[in-house]
Formats: structure tokens, C-alpha cells, sequence
């Protein structure tokens, strides 16, 4: 059985800033040794050259490191950072570590990690992306002891994407690629990660090569999938709610299904085990929600609610860094509470338009 989970969202100062780690693990809230996972925020530009993500990386690894776990160990821990505090989001890292706990038979959160079989560039947007990336999600599930996919609400990976110098590895072994523009092959890398959580998951059926970035209809309600320059494989973590683990903390899932779509926020509040009144407001959150996770994606009709935008169009701003700004602003509405994981390129995550939320609150 797995162990209970601790975890805290924390601010991060500056872009090498990890003193706030630091802090939980010199007043006890957790062991560095214990430390299984983290996820957040940094305020690059969320691009592919967004070197934020390793900087931050970096500075969360040394400070586990210097607090006393064992080098090798972390290098193994998954640490996703995803890139872009567009508009009012703030640069954060939600930090998850075992702990010792009564067992409990109420469903309490669970996490479980797993890493996929390398990822070739050709592979990447296509079938053999996603049956490795399936894999490495049923690893992740029984690590977190989760037989049943209904008690899985949030997956967040990071995968590698496209540069030119795989771009080059590729075509020097006579392989093609999906795409050979870098920025896109993002969109690509997350959508076909998440058609691999919706297998895993059983949300769909094995999906076509022709499928991917295609056929909108094919989606997870859980998937929170990033990718970066910084590593080969699929890098998996499952949460979700398990019972005998124990603990405080208890995660749940909705979508939303637009950008506007603040029910769908509070939703998945009330599916994590919070009771709500029938028009909630921040207030009524007490301090018991620890983060709420997203996935945003401007609609492909380029409306919301039957009026036009232009972020489609816009070459100034990519709509990336526009749709992203939109529902940070949304989702802080919600929460009172600005330091929220909005992460952009949601293709095959929920609904086009609108993209998966996971909440994680704390019981008491």
C-alpha cells in the first residue's frame, strides 16, 4: 500500500528561487527524502527555448539535495515545471512528499510515477507515442495503488518535443517526422500524450495515426500534458484517491467547457469531497483548497460563446500566451488566489475550447 501524501503550494521569489521548499523541510511539514513529486510554474516564455523550467529545476533539486536526500535519488524525482505566468498567474510549485499516516477506508490521495520507454522523434505524434505513453500510465496507476481508472483525476507528464537537431537525428536515420516546426510539434507532443492517458485510462479505443490533432472528439478529462527540451521520455505522474493510505487530502476532476467556464471549476472542487452552497465564492473555500491543475486551449472556431476573438489570428501575441492569460484570470476569479497551475495546449485534453481541472483540497 502506498504511503499518505503531504502537499503544499508554495510562492516561488525569483526564477532560481527554491527557499520556500527549503522552508517546509526545516519546519518539519516534510522530509527531503520524501519529496515524490513536484509540479509548477515558472514565468518564462513557455516556449520552446524557455530555459526557466531547468533554472527552476535546478534550484528545487539543489535545495533537496543540501537538506540532506540522496543525490542520486532526486535526480529520479519527477519535478514538471511548466512555463508562462501570463496575466495575473504567479510563479509557484505545488510539492508532494509521503508521509506517515493512520490508514483510513475513506478515499484519501494517492500518486504514483512512472517513466515511458525512450521517445524517438518520429515517434512523437504518432501511434507508438501513444502505446508507450499508455504503458508508463498503468505503471504509474499500480504504483499508486489504483486499480480502477474512475479513481484516477489528474495525470500530468512532460514529454519531450521537436528541435531541429532531433528534427536532424531523425532524417539521418531515414525517419520522418510529424512536423518539422518546433512550436507546434508542443501542441503535437502534449495532444498525443493525452490520446495515450485516454487509453491507459479506457476514456477511448486505441486512436489512428490520422486521429491525432484531428479528431477533437478524442479526449481525456484528466490529462494535464507539457513538454519541453529537457528529457526523451514520458515522464508520468498519476494522482488520484485510493482508501487505506490515509491522510488529508483528497483530489477530484471536471472540465471545462470554455474558456469562461467557471462552474466547471467548482465542479471539480465538489468532486474532491468540499460542500459547497448552490453559488459559491472564494470565500467559502476556507483556505482548504491546496491548487486547482488546468489545461486551456483556444477553440479551433475562433468563438467563445458565439462571439469572435482574434487570438487565432494574432501575430503579434500567440494564442498560447493570450488563452493562457484568459483562464488564469478565470480560474484566480474562482480561487481568490492568483498562484494557480494554468498550463496552455490542451489538444486531446477535454473538450476543444475548454481543457481538463483536477483540485486537491485539504480535508482536515
Amino acid at each position: 500500500m502506498p504511503s499518505a501524501i503531504e502537499v503544499r503550494k508554495v510562492p516561488i521569489h525569483s526564477v532560481a528561487d527554491a527557499s520556500e521548499l527549503a522552508r517546509l523541510i526545516d519546519d518539519g511539514v516534510m522530509a527531503a527524502d520524501r519529496v515524490i513529486a513536484i509540479i509548477g510554474k515558472t514565468e518564462g516564455n513557455g516556449g520552446v527555448n524557455d530555459y526557466t523550467r531547468i533554472i527552476a529545476d535546478r534550484a528545487f533539486r539543489e535545495v533537496l539535495v543540501e537538506k540532506g536526500a540522496d543525490p542520486d535519488a532526486v535526480k529520479q524525482v519527477p519535478i514538471v515545471w511548466s512555463g508562462g505566468t501570463d496575466g495575473v498567474i504567479s510563479p509557484h510549485a505545488t510539492i508532494f512528499a509521503t508521509t506517515d499516516a493512520e490508514p483510513t477506508d475513506e478515499p484519501r490521495l494517492t500518486v504514483g510515477f512512472a517513466m515511458s520507454e525512450v521517445l524517438a522523434p518520429e515517434d512523437i505524434g504518432r501511434t507508438a507515442m501513444v502505446t508507450k505513453v499508455a504503458d508508463a500510465v498503468r505503471v504509474a496507476m499500480e504504483r499508486a495503488g489504483i486499480s480502477d481508472p474512475a479513481d484516477v483525476h489528474y495525470v500530468q507528464t512532460k514529454t519531450p518535443l521537436l528541435t531541429i537537431h532531433t528534427i536532424r537525428d531523425a532524417k539521418s536515420r531515414g525517419k520522418t517526422v510529424w512536423t518539422e516546426h518546433t512550436h507546434e510539434s508542443m501542441d503535437l507532443s502534449n495532444g498525443c500524450t493525452a490520446l495515450g492517458i485516454a487509453v491507459a485510462l479506457g476514456e477511448i479505443e486505441m486512436p489512428t495515426d490520422e486521429d491525432v490533432m484531428h479528431d477533437r472528439s478524442l479526449f481525456s478529462s484528466v490529462a494535464s500534458c507539457s513538454s519541453g527540451v529537457e528529457l526523451d521520455q514520458a515522464q508520468v505522474v498519476v494522482v488520484g484517491n485510493a482508501t487505506g493510505v490515509g491522510g488529508r487530502y483528497r483530489i477530484g476532476h471536471s472540465v471545462m467547457k470554455d474558456a469562461l467556464d467557471q462552474d466547471g471549476l467548482w465542479e471539480a472542487i465538489r468532486d474532491a469531497g468540499l460542500e459547497l452552497p448552490e453559488r459559491p465564492h472564494h470565500t467559502d473555500l476556507d483556505g482548504r483548497l491546496v491548487n486547482l491543475f488546468l489545461k486551456c486551449e483556444a477553440s479551433q472556431d475562433g468563438e467563445v460563446r458565439g462571439r469572435r476573438n482574434a487570438m487565432l489570428d494574432d501575430s503579434d501575441v500567440h494564442w498560447h500566451r493570450q488563452i493562457k492569460a484568459c483562464v488564469g484570470g478565470v480560474t484566480a476569479a474562482v480561487t481568490g488566489d492568483p498562484a494557480v497551475f494554468v498550463s496552455v495546449s490542451a489538444a486531446h485534453q477535454g473538450p476543444d475550447g475548454g481543457g481538463p481541472v483536477a483540485a486537491i483540497v485539504d480535508l482536515g
